[in-house]
């Protein structure tokens, strides 16, 4: 009887947890999983970064086409941007400030939004863009007014 109680207890101890085999078969299982899914959520991250671009591209756009109507032409020279916030010496017709924060935004990387006007690629009145993730204009991540080809 006694042989058996110690047969059922032996079973039991080697029955009640998980081998190192079977420990690291989850554990690789689990870094296949992660690595699979990862790299997708940063993808999410990154459209959502040029759609916040180009959604602030976009309300510059307003503001560019209210100076302009109260204007009669888009801010121009080395201020640029900054005339939607601040009266330009020849504002007379000036109704701003055209952008509701104090400062001109930063694009979602933290770079200065890039404006010109007349612009290379609108020449009838301005370029806006965003120099993207990279920090460099002209190169395939920029976020821009106008279709790239």
């Amino acid at each position: 009887m006694k042989n058996k109680l110690h047969s059922i207890n032996l079973l039991r101890q080697s029955q009640s947890g998980f081998t190192l085999v079977e420990l690291m078969l989850v554990l690789v299982i689990l870094a296949i999983l992660a690595g699979i899914v990862l790299p997708k959520f940063s993808g999410v991250s990154e459209r959502g970064r040029v759609t916040a671009a180009q959604t602030q591209i976009s309300t510059f756009k307003t503001a560019l086409d209210a100076f302009e109507v109260d204007m009669g032409h888009y801010p121009s020279g080395h201020n640029g941007l900054l005339d939607l916030i601040v009266r330009p010496r020849d504002g007379v017709n000036w109704h701003g400030p055209y952008m509701q924060s104090d400062a001109l935004p930063k694009d979602p990387w933290g770079n200065d939004y890039v404006y010109e006007c007349p612009g290379r690629h609108n020449p009838s009145f301005y370029d806006l863009s965003s120099p993207g993730a990279d920090g460099r204009l002209g190169t395939e991540d920029d976020v821009c007014n106008w279709t790239k080809r």
